[in-house]
């Protein structure tokens, strides 16, 4: 994803991977008493798109899609318009009634339980796919929309889809940021997806300048995965999902997890907001929480408003169902604007009390006395999708808004388990704010296959089995048994093979910093050439080896293509709009060498260099290259007509 900028908003879009599966509501035998928590705070994943298909979604190894097969068509339905729900405030310990702009499935037969939350969409490698938006949202106020200035927030009921991540065209009605879907239009969206296109977790989202993080706090963000089944060959990367199996021959357990942070209002008579003597947001009986304007979420606003991170769509919520030794692969994805999140699991004190009605120093006390310990370590195969080159281990996982990380976890002892979000000073924060520890939900783990004391080791021998009854007999299952046991390597699964210091043919450097304020200050160094330097947008033009290329744009953060760039950064963001992803080795907390991200958040002071493969296929150039509307701009109203030829996005 990347952040993108919204005038008083950082916000923006990428990539990943997502398998959804029915999670069991029943808890497992042998294990202790969940929480005393209400039933409809059950994590439940969130409901999967309506999709139609010309051809059968599956097909058999070693390929799902093999080169030359295409032709296969998928399509779907989403409406634009408000949803009624409810989200649990724990401070008042019931359910605070709201209503939110969505993405809703068109086409589906019942109403989902959480209806903010967008459904899932699931593509194939190969694939035609046509998304078809119903924008039913009422017309925006004529005196104030578009209004005099395109870098304030306006138009909140125009808006589109971006599908963050994906290796398609950025033009025409493919994934085209630049398309405003205005109140009352139909517009179809075409992706031709790649039949090399790897299997991932990837996201969508809005991302129409002027309302892109209103509507994103709003909800109108979902999954988006690309399903692959390819196994290795030992010139071409498989798919890591024929690994991740257990000995049935069942995909680990899948646990899709999208944060969201709806940082909701209600407003007293003159238009303001709610507010008690701490600035905590609060709404009187009988009222209905929204989010209509930028007042209510800016720079800052989060800790003090009181709200919750949502996880697919419940506040504290407990995930049912694990098993000691089960190995379970969460899908997480950072699809809220505000706060950024330090993933931990804790093993939870036996008979602790539930979690509600507690005061901002109450809540850090609980936490402390209910989840002590160290906490569990986490085991991430792929960021933004991609797949890693090695299984990294750690104990906290760091996401920024836009960012997603594949997790495998391995709970050693029945019981509950705390999911937190963990404390943080202000360099490290989006909000360049202090942040206090938050409890986020809760995980019941039922008896099951004893695992050890050293959890990677166990992590380990499972994957090595897995390798040995699922990867082809001869070199490929040598290959890939000898990398994981060789310190959980999993070269025969990464798209992107590291570059080489040889590769590294060509070099810029820029230095610059935003500032506070509407403006933003920077200078660039060396050969640099510059063009369009309006208040929130900047087109950076750079010159490698005296070859010109359109290289580099500066809003909230840097977008960089085709080219190796050192850089040295403060206080912005890092997203890559062409699919392949940026290549980053810094002091990324996530990162271990180079690691291919389409977002990459910058520590205050950090130094990065950032790789760019110009050889790569799928690049596209102009996917984030300005959010002012312009000539460029599709603004579509009712009545009017666009589209395009089977199989080729309209140009």
């Amino acid at each position: 994803m990347t952040p993108i900028r919204d005038s008083q908003g950082v916000f923006c879009g990428a990539n990943r991977l997502l398998l959804t599966a029915a999670v069991t509501l029943a808890i497992q035998v042998g294990a202790r008493p969940a929480l005393a928590q209400r039933a409809e705070r059950i994590v439940t994943p969130p409901p999967l798109a309506q999709i139609q298909r010309t051809r059968p979604a599956v097909s058999p190894r070693p390929a799902l899609v093999a080169p030359g097969i295409s032709g296969r068509e998928a399509s779907l339905d989403l409406n634009i318009d408000y949803s009624d729900a409810t989200i649990y405030n724990p401070d008042t310990d019931k359910d605070d009634p709201v209503r939110l702009r969505s993405y809703q499935d068109a086409r589906a037969t019942a109403p989902p339980k959480v209806p903010f939350v967008a459904p899932t969409i699931e593509i194939l490698p190969g694939e035609t796919v046509r998304i078809k938006l119903h924008n039913k949202l009422k017309p925006d106020d004529p005196n104030t929309c578009p209004g005099p200035d395109v870098n304030k927030p306006h138009c909140f009921n125009r808006t589109n889809l971006h599908a963050h991540g994906l290796w398609v065209s950025p033009t025409g009605n493919s994934d085209n940021v630049l398309v405003s879907i205005n109140p009352g239009v139909v517009f179809e969206y075409e992706y031709n997806v790649p039949a090399d296109h790897p299997a991932g977790t990837f996201w969508y989202h809005t991302h129409l300048h002027g309302s892109t993080a209103l509507q994103v706090s709003s909800g109108m963000a979902g999954f988006l995965i690309v399903r692959g089944d390819r196994l290795p060959t030992m010139d071409t990367p498989g798919d890591i999902d024929t690994l991740l199996t257990d000995v049935t021959g069942a995909v680990f357990t899948p646990r899709p997890v999208l944060l969201q942070q709806i940082q909701y209002a209600c407003r007293d008579a003159q238009g303001k907001i709610q507010e008690d003597g701490n600035k905590k947001y609060f709404c009187n009986d009988g009222q209905v929480g929204g989010i209509e304007g930028y007042d209510q979420f800016g720079p800052g606003t989060w800790p003090k408003s009181g709200r919750y991170t949502t996880i697919n769509g419940e506040v504290m919520p407990v995930f049912p169902g694990a098993q000691v030794g089960r190995i379970e692969r969460w899908r997480i994805a950072h699809a809220g604007v505000r706060d950024s999140v330090l993933l931990q699991f804790k093993k939870m004190r036996d008979n602790a009390p539930r979690f509600a009605g507690l005061t901002a120093a109450q809540q850090e006390n609980w936490i402390a006395q209910n989840c002590p310990g160290d906490p569990l370590p986490e085991f991430a195969f792929a960021a933004d999708g991609l797949t890693r080159g090695q299984i990294v281990q750690r104990t906290t996982t760091v996401l920024q808004p836009g960012y997603r990380e594949d997790l495998l976890m391995v709970f050693p002892e029945a019981g509950n388990y705390c999911v937190i979000d963990d404390n943080a000073n202000e360099s490290t924060t989006i909000n360049q704010q202090i942040k206090s520890r938050k409890f986020l939900g809760s995980v019941n783990v039922g008896v099951g296959q004893p695992v050890g004391p050293d959890l990677k080791a166990y992590l380990q021998a499972q994957l090595v089995a897995a390798a040995d009854r699922t990867m082809p007999a001869g070199p490929v299952r040598q290959k890939v048994h000898g990398d994981l046991a060789n310190d959980l390597r999993l070269t025969s699964f990464i798209p992107h093979p590291d570059i080489g210091d040889n590769e590294k043919t060509g070099t810029q450097t820029l230095e610059f910093a935003i500032v506070a304020g509407p403006k933003f200050s920077g200078r660039l160094v060396e050969n640099a050439d510059t063009t369009g330097s309006q208040e929130s947008c900047r087109i950076v033009n750079l010159e490698i080896d005296g070859a010109k290329a359109s290289g580099a744009r500066v809003d909230a953060g840097i977008h960089i293509k085709r080219i190796y760039v050192m850089t040295t950064i403060r206080d912005i963001s890092v997203h890559d709009c062409s699919g392949n992803g940026v290549r980053i080795e810094g002091t990324d907390a996530n990162s271990v060498g180079q690691l291919v991200v389409d977002n990459v958040w910058v520590n205050n002071g950090g130094d990065y260099n950032f790789y760019i493969n110009s050889a790569a296929r799928n690049i596209w150039m102009n996917n984030c290259s300005s959010e002012r509307p312009g000539p460029n701009t599709l603004n579509l109203f009712p009545g009017t007509k666009i589209g395009g030829k089977k199989g080729k996005p309209w140009m």
